[in-house]
């Protein structure tokens, strides 16, 4: 007999964590073991509007979503997909799955989080040594109001690490890829950033997208042969006011340098994309290498996407994508691990005291020119890393092992558990569970800074 599983994830969010929620409820899905139901709750304030009723895949995903959250049997296994801090306990084995940690430190309330669970996974190495090595006091108050240490704060569940494995039937090579978005691009030669512009002044944002651009224009500033590089971004409200703040904060990083210098094109792509369409982003002519100074990556989910086209990669050289970059067939940017700054800080996630990676910039300016000058060498290493990475790091070799994982835990779980089951509670209510947005249609090339 099948076992119930009920899953809490933001299936039908436009988010990174959306994708990784849907890939991970298909994979389960696909292993049919069990009868799966959905609890779809919101991701921050990301449209709900991921899910297309004319996919098959999808259509899987959206007859199992709850209308109510309720049920009327205590589900056998429990997966929550979200941050630790939510985990809740629904089953008589529960299941937590986060995209993994961003810093050097992990927060006691997503140790708290992890160990109502009976396992936890995460995406990367980086983000498994980063609960395992998490260590707090716990603290009481005592009767004269000082704080009296009772005993320590860590990690008590196994924790395993599952990739997030990208679709290869979608992010595939193709030649001669259009998109009207790239097209009209005049340069010929592109450099590609994918990922959310968050919040935060100059290098502060997560991304740092405006070290970037700095970097960008003093790479290629007053040559004759100039890229181009181009912003494929969103905030968390895919809002025209959004995109308007990432035009201002790209005039900002622009205003640093001298009226007359000859600058090189920034060209703004904000909304939403297909995944199809990402696919032929990666791969138009004039999009010749992906690069990124991130702060730090759970997983660095674009990144991996990027490498299953053969797109060569320039990006910081710590935390979870260097499970499957390396300094041979990528170009990893040094630096230094500095704290995060106080602007980023987010209670019970990211912590004080926290620490993420901050690119040299001398570094990076080498590396780009470098890849602008000698293109081919660049392009022939990262054939032979889309070859091994379309290989190891594919959805269906993550679906086979997130089988190996759960499995051996799940066939030992008893079949009556003597607790009442809890009420399920409704995470959002102030919207629908079905709710109909306007498609977000590609903004044009025009927007350049």
């Amino acid at each position: 007999m099948k076992k119930l599983m009920l899953i809490c994830a933001p299936v039908s969010s436009r988010s990174g964590y959306g994708a990784h929620s849907r890939d991970l409820v298909r994979s389960f899905i696909e292993h049919n073991k069990y009868v799966v139901s959905i609890m779809d709750v919101p991701w921050g304030q990301c449209p709900r509007n991921a899910l297309d009723k004319n996919n098959k895949n999808d259509i899987k995903i959206m007859n199992r979503i709850l209308s109510e959250p309720k049920m009327d049997k205590q589900p056998d296994v429990y997966v929550d997909i979200r941050i630790p801090n939510e985990f809740q306990q629904y089953g008589k084995f529960n299941i937590g799955i986060t995209a993994g940690i961003e810093t050097t430190a992990v927060s006691n309330a997503w140790i708290d989080g992890c160990n109502k669970m009976d396992l936890i996974i995460v995406p990367s190495e980086h983000s498994k040594n980063g609960f395992v090595h998490a260590l707090y006091e716990k603290m009481r108050k005592t009767a004269d109001g000082s704080d009296e240490k009772i005993g320590e704060l860590k990690l008590e569940k196994p924790i395993e690490v599952l990739f997030e494995g990208a679709d290869e039937n979608i992010y595939k090579p193709i030649k001669n890829a259009s998109l009207d978005l790239v097209d009209d691009i005049e340069e010929d030669f592109a450099f590609l950033f994918v990922g959310q512009w968050t919040k935060g002044g100059y290098g502060e944002d997560r991304k740092d997208i405006p070290k970037l651009v700095k970097v960008f224009y003093e790479s290629f500033a007053n040559k004759k042969e100039q890229p181009t590089l181009i912003l494929k971004t969103n905030g968390a409200g895919y809002s025209i006011l959004d995109k308007e703040n990432c035009i201002q904060k790209l005039k900002d990083v622009k205003s640093r340098f001298p009226s007359d210098w000859k600058l090189p094109k920034v060209h703004l792509l904000h909304g939403s994309l297909s995944d199809e369409e990402i696919n032929k982003l990666y791969n138009h002519p004039k999009v010749k290498a992906m690069v990124s100074f991130t702060h730090g990556e759970g997983f660095g989910r674009p990144l991996l996407e990027a490498t299953m086209v053969g797109l060569p990669v320039i990006v910081s050289n710590w935390s979870g994508h260097l499970d499957f970059l390396d300094n041979e067939k990528s170009m990893l940017l040094g630096g230094q691990i500095k704290h995060v700054p106080k602007s980023q800080l987010w209670k019970g996630v990211i912590i004080p005291d926290s620490q993420w990676f901050n690119v040299n910039e001398t570094q990076a300016y080498k590396s780009m020119n470098f890849c602008f000058k000698n293109y081919n060498e660049v392009k022939e290493k990262s054939l032979n890393l889309m070859s091994e990475n379309r290989d190891k790091f594919t959805l269906n070799k993550m679906t086979k092992k997130l089988d190996d994982i759960v499995t051996p835990y799940i066939d030992n779980i008893p079949s009556q558990v003597n607790i009442n089951l809890p009420k399920l509670k409704k995470i959002d209510t102030s919207e629908p569970l079905k709710i109909k947005l306007p498609k977000l249609k590609k903004v044009t090339s025009e927007v350049s800074v």
